[in-house]
């Protein structure tokens, strides 16, 4: 296309196409800079342009992900506000308690308010998988990851292991015949060693392993694969096995059994208070995180500064009706279909 419109059949003409095709050269080089795949740069159409189906593809992936992470970084947000405001209700009410300021004739339209609030929280807490956009867990944190479930195996600690001596344990996550991964443990080994192993063994198949602060084993695997894992694992030698789902730490229902005890108010008072530096922490990751989406997806959708200069030189170019610009139009817009252009505007 750039030898056509730099070749002219006579030197005059050449000179002069040479000038007005300066907005046409511009646009082949800004579409040349285009992103496109490897399968465009080899497999051409008989007109010697790329298709525009793998451009749009690349393109709409590319901002596709980047529109999923503001996405689940907004709807963090607007739950772990709303969390938040209902939180500071139920620290405000405590504090009230243990300040003395209700009146006895007034304690008992307290507890109703006291549970009242509760109940509320407790159905956003509930409501979290749907309402959170995937990325807040069951523990409030936001990481900018899927939420993960966390969950332990019935029978399989660290005791067990170390009794039955050296050995290969072979795990398996789905139906009967499907792939198995096994591990070696030595009773020599560190509880973090084998925690490790068993990490190595079962990330191929979507689960974590690690250690609590109990010294135990923890699983995990993300939320929206917990109903596939959560019957399915088997163990060599014991079949399929059971497991249970770590509770949230945040546990609303027992503050409202304190009644007038001091001390079960303010333990009460603790945790909600430790619960609202938690939203705090995750709402500031959440923050951040759609900050950084957004940034990546402006500049993901944003045109090369070349690309606008050749849109305006063209815009400029088609103004003067005259035949070199018509020819240099012409020329620019060789193999420009329809898709193309549609492909180049799902960039914006």
């Amino acid at each position: 296309m750039d030898t056509t419109l730099r070749t002219t059949t006579a030197g005059a003409t050449g000179s002069t196409l040479g000038t007005r095709a300066n907005a046409a050269s511009q646009l082949v080089q800004a579409r040349a800079a285009e992103p496109t795949t490897e399968k465009n740069s080899t497999d051409k159409t008989a007109a010697g342009t790329a298709p525009a189906a793998p451009l749009r593809s690349k393109a709409a992936s590319v901002g596709g992900a980047l529109q999923d992470q503001v996405a689940r970084a907004q709807q963090a947000l607007d739950y772990l506000d709303q969390v938040a405001g209902q939180l500071e209700a139920v620290k405000g009410e405590l504090s009230s308690r243990l300040a003395g300021t209700r009146s006895a004739s007034r304690q008992q339209s307290s507890d109703a308010q006291l549970s009242a609030q509760v109940r509320q929280l407790t159905s956003t807490l509930a409501a979290r998988r749907r309402k959170a956009g995937g990325g807040v867990d069951s523990n409030l944190h936001f990481t900018g990851q899927p939420a993960a479930q966390r969950f332990r195996i019935r029978g399989l600690d660290l005791a067990s292991l170390r009794t039955a001596g050296p050995q290969s344990v072979a795990f398996s996550v789905g139906g009967n015949g499907g792939p198995q991964l096994s591990v070696n443990i030595d009773p020599d080994q560190t509880d973090e060693e084998i925690a490790a192993a068993l990490n190595r063994a079962l990330a191929p198949m979507g689960v974590n392993a690690g250690l609590d602060n109990r010294g135990g084993f923890v699983f995990s695997t993300a939320e929206a694969n917990w109903p596939a894992v959560k019957d399915s694992i088997a163990i060599s030698g014991r079949g399929r096995v059971s497991t249970e789902e770590v509770a949230p730490e945040l546990a609303p229902q027992q503050w409202t059994g304190n009644g007038g005890n001091s001390d079960g108010l303010r333990s009460s008072l603790r945790e909600v208070v430790q619960a609202l530096e938690r939203v705090r922490r995750s709402r500031d990751a959440a923050s951040n995180a759609l900050s950084a989406a957004t940034v990546e997806l402006t500049r993901a959708t944003t045109p090369p500064p070349e690309a606008a200069e050749a849109a305006q030189e063209f815009a400029t170019t088609a103004t003067n009706p005259d035949y070199e610009s018509l020819l240099a139009l012409t020329s620019a817009l060789v193999g420009v279909s329809r898709e193309r252009v549609l492909a180049l505007l799902g960039l914006r």
